[in-house]
């Protein structure tokens, strides 16, 4: 009894070291069957990295127009465009774009019931790319020119934080804007372009500074030293926006005599949620009005060229901009503008009644994209001009009356 006792619990130790060793067997067949599927998973994301990678290289390639003789890779883009407005009450001008600082006085050769259209501001660009990252280039043009001819909007080329050429001013800058259908936007805004040599400085990812050495061409003023800009950008912590303080100083020059001209800007854009937008600009300009749009001339002039007094005004638009869905979108907008009453400015002024002594516009368009080449938008605007002086029929307001269409094709 005793010997088949131990021969039953040798049997069942052999029992259990060969369960055990099962045990082992397939624990170390499933280790190994993980890592075959880990290894696969890796081989599956690198393979898809991959095609995304060969994805980006083709629609790159695909973007690429042509090849200059120097290597550089050229992108054609651009839009063709068609402008319809009706005008109720408004300018003269055979342009169908704003003109509000210029409107008629009342009773006074008033434009009013008139249909016009074009299609000037059709778009044609060439984005210049290098292998070497650190240059690129750019040249945009348009027909708004004379008699619906090219005119240069952009033409410049980067060279690492540096930029020379023609692009928007660095202190008149129309990033800030409310949207419109009108090209040249309302009250409050610019829409500035001019020859510049410009350095950017990155601080960090949130934050740069921009210098430049700007020609605003200032058609009253005989230029001797550009004008300096410098621009701060910070955007927001939750990166849904930004926030631009700019400043100015420029030298007004005639045959006679000099003055400096300086100016403020404050600008905003911040992202409420996900589909709706706010933007804001502010500006102080004292004697110069070559930058922001819709301003009395800088400065005023006697017989002899002496520089008698500089035009100062504030300015301000605001509006917000709602994406309803991917197809539907809308804004509404306000500007405002007020200049100081001078009398020195007021008196040396060949024809007061053509400077303002307030400007404001206020406008709601609404766009639609039935497909992403493609854009239709419909917009009405009123504003009033107040002169400094009033029209011998003694009115002293003119008004800003109209409806605008667009019908856009981005290419």
């Amino acid at each position: 009894m005793g010997l088949l006792s131990l021969n039953m619990a040798h049997a069942d130790a052999d029992s259990m070291t060969e369960v055990e060793q099962l045990r082992n067997e397939v624990k170390q067949l499933r280790s190994m069957i993980e890592q075959q599927q880990h290894m696969q998973n890796k081989q599956i994301v690198a393979l898809e990295n991959n095609v995304k990678a060969a994805q980006v290289v083709s629609q790159a390639k695909d973007q690429t127009f042509a090849r200059t003789k120097a290597g550089a890779e050229v992108t054609l883009y651009g839009n063709i465009r068609a402008d319809l407005l009706y005008q109720s009450e408004g300018g003269s001008a055979d342009r169908l774009y704003n003109q509000i600082n210029s409107v008629p006085l009342k009773g006074h050769n008033e434009s009013s019931d008139q249909l016009k259209s074009t299609l000037a501001a059709t778009r044609l660009g060439l984005d210049f790319k290098t292998a070497d990252k650190d240059i690129s280039g750019k040249i945009e043009v348009d027909f708004l020119g004379a008699n619906d001819g090219l005119r240069i909007r952009h033409a410049y080329f980067n060279y690492g934080q540096w930029l020379i050429g023609q692009t928007w001013s660095n202190f008149a800058v129309p990033d800030y804007m409310p949207e419109t259908i009108d090209a040249l936007g309302y009250v409050g805004g610019a829409v500035k372009r001019d020859a510049q040599i410009r350095y950017t400085h990155k601080f960090n990812a949130e934050t740069q500074l921009v210098t430049a050495l700007e020609d605003s061409k200032d058609a009253l003023s005989n230029m001797r030293i550009p004008v300096l800009s410098t621009r701060l950008n910070q955007s927001f912590a939750d990166r849904a926006g930004v926030l631009s303080l700019r400043g100015m100083v420029s030298e007004k020059r005639t045959v006679a005599d000099n003055e400096l001209a300086w100016g403020v800007g404050l600008g905003a854009k911040y992202d409420i949620s996900a589909k709706t937008t706010l933007k804001a600009d502010y500006y102080h300009v004292k004697g110069d009005s070559s930058l922001v749009s819709w301003t009395n001339q800088g400065f005023a002039i006697d017989a002899n060229k002496n520089i008698m007094a500089l035009n100062q005004f504030d300015s301000i638009t605001v509006g917000v901009t709602q994406q309803f869905n991917s197809q539907w979108r809308g804004t509404l907008g306000y500007g405002y503008m007020k200049a100081d009453e001078n009398q020195d400015y007021i008196r040396y002024l060949s024809d007061p009644t053509k400077a303002n002594k307030t400007l404001w516009q206020a406008w709601a368009n609404v766009f639609y994209s039935p497909k992403k080449p493609l854009s239709f938008g419909l917009e009405y605007v009123y504003g009033e001009r107040k002169a400094f002086v009033a029209a011998p029929n003694g009115q002293d307001t003119g008004e800003d009356n109209r409806f605008n269409a667009v019908a856009i094709y981005n290419f």
